[in-house]
């Protein structure tokens, strides 16, 4: 029934009726994606308390039941593990404890975020506890309508305080714990550096570059204040003007990006794919004691390009390291020619060369750093340490595998795939990216010569488990 509702509004045509028909079906259709979050909510709930059912009546110890449970719900909403994990939690807390923002969400007077919101400002509290803030926000009833996100948050945080004043405060001083600091991908070759600091901190930290820019723009520094600070966080934390000296870059881009002035984009880990032309620029580079709007003077610069095979020097500027590794992929699939290795554990080199194929965990929808080279097939089951048995992946995926029903399994395609099974015999696959200089279209098909030495090379490593797809 619900798979039919996909098909009917697929087939809808927004031309149909007039703009006052248009607003209503608007809303309409945003009480339907509340209501099924809704459901989601309780089929993951459903689903969490069979799974484990199960796994006690298999002997699974007390302290492991749910694991694995979290993944299987992040495939099927194609959601990373992390974000899988977190949906599981809001369901059981939605179904048992607070069941008046479950009804609110199910008749659209809450959409899924604000019921996060709901549930997060509310951890701290008791489930009793929990469940009379639940009552009194009584959203259910249309109370919270018209609110924005930051007075639903005050609400909420309000109410919990008057209820448990000292969870609160707890919360607060654990909070401390927290601190990190990440680094996300941004627009045009830029990145998102974010650091989760106690407030103190965080304001020192900020007050220190602010006096700095403002003493350096009464100086006369041309650059904006934004500018100065960003600068001065570099300079300070890498100890360098441009923070790239004395720190690898593993830039990875063909040999016709760098040296014929090919077209063809660049990879640089733990950001994407970059711009040949910026990639250029980035390993000719010169060395300056400040980053400025204007062009920088021709020369050389530090990077490198993530491979397999010795350095090789270049010309650079006095103090600055550019080194080549060369890595070699298979024609048109870009697959990167593998090595095996006798070890149980895998060499450095072929850690290298794992790491650079997969770019981030291979977990479908998982975009963490990669942590780990692991088997696919364990290597107590006669899996062998090699590069088409060998997948990268986050510290939290590596363990999620090894829960009772999971499974993994090279199969041959264009480039490195890995076919998952989950316990309820869903199978998911998941394909390394695509590296610079890969064809896109008409190569690696079943057929062709590269697929069908990779597919001989698979009943090597993978004794009895070959199959064609």
């Amino acid at each position: 029934m619900i798979a039919g509702w996909i098909t009917v509004l697929a087939g809808m045509d927004p031309e149909d009726g007039d703009d006052g028909e248009r607003i209503g079906l608007l809303r309409v259709m945003e009480d339907l994606k509340s209501a099924a979050c809704a459901g989601q909510a309780r089929t993951a709930a459903a689903f969490d308390a069979s799974q484990r059912r199960a796994q006690a009546g298999a002997g699974i110890p007390a302290a492991e039941l749910g694991k694995g449970i979290g993944g299987q719900i992040a495939l099927a909403r194609r959601e990373s593990p992390q974000q899988g994990n977190r949906l599981l939690g809001l369901a059981r807390i939605l179904v048992t404890e607070m069941p008046h923002t479950l009804t609110a969400l199910s008749s659209g007077l809450l959409n899924e975020w604000r019921a996060v919101l709901l549930a997060r400002e509310t951890a701290c509290l008791s489930a009793d506890d929990r469940r009379t803030v639940d009552a009194g926000l009584a959203a259910d009833t249309g109370a919270l309508a018209g609110m924005g996100n930051n007075k639903l948050v005050n609400e909420a945080k309000r109410a919990a305080y008057a209820l448990d004043p000292q969870s609160v405060t707890a919360r607060n001083a654990k909070a401390e714990n927290d601190r990190h600091v990440s680094c996300r991908p941004a627009p045009d070759t830029m990145t998102y550096l974010t650091g989760l600091l106690p407030v103190a901190q965080g304001v020192a930290v900020y007050a220190a570059l602010a006096r700095e820019a403002d003493s350096l723009r009464a100086s006369g520094d041309g650059r904006g204040r934004g500018q100065i600070m960003a600068d001065t966080l570099v300079h300070r934390v890498t100890g360098t003007p441009g923070g790239i000296t004395g720190v690898e870059i593993q830039l990875v881009m063909t040999d016709r990006t760098l040296f014929q002035g090919d077209s063809e984009p660049a990879y640089l880990p733990g950001y994407g794919i970059v711009p040949a032309q910026w990639a250029r620029n980035l390993t000719r580079r010169t060395h300056t004691n400040r980053p400025t709007n204007r062009p920088t003077k021709p020369g050389g610069s530090a990077g490198s390009s993530g491979g397999e095979m010795p350095d090789a020097a270049m010309p650079d500027e006095p103090g600055i390291r550019v080194s080549l590794r060369r890595l070699f992929t298979a024609p048109g699939t870009g697959q990167l020619v593998g090595m095996d290795a006798r070890s149980r554990f895998f060499p450095p080199g072929l850690q290298r060369l794992i790491r650079t194929r997969d770019q981030t965990c291979r977990t479908p929808y998982c975009d963490a750093p990669i942590r780990h080279a692991d088997h696919i097939m364990p290597h107590n089951r006669k899996g062998a340490t090699s590069e088409i048995n060998g997948e990268g992946t986050c510290e939290r995926c590596n363990l999620a595998k090894e829960a009772p029903g999971w499974s993994s399994i090279p199969r041959p395609g264009p480039r490195h795939t890995v076919q998952i099974t989950t316990p309820t015999g869903h199978t998911y696959q998941s394909t390394a990216p695509a590296l610079p200089g890969t064809t896109r279209t008409g190569a690696g098909r079943p057929g062709t010569r590269t697929t069908a030495k990779r597919k001989k090379y698979f009943r090597q490593v993978v004794p009895g488990r070959f199959s064609s797809p």
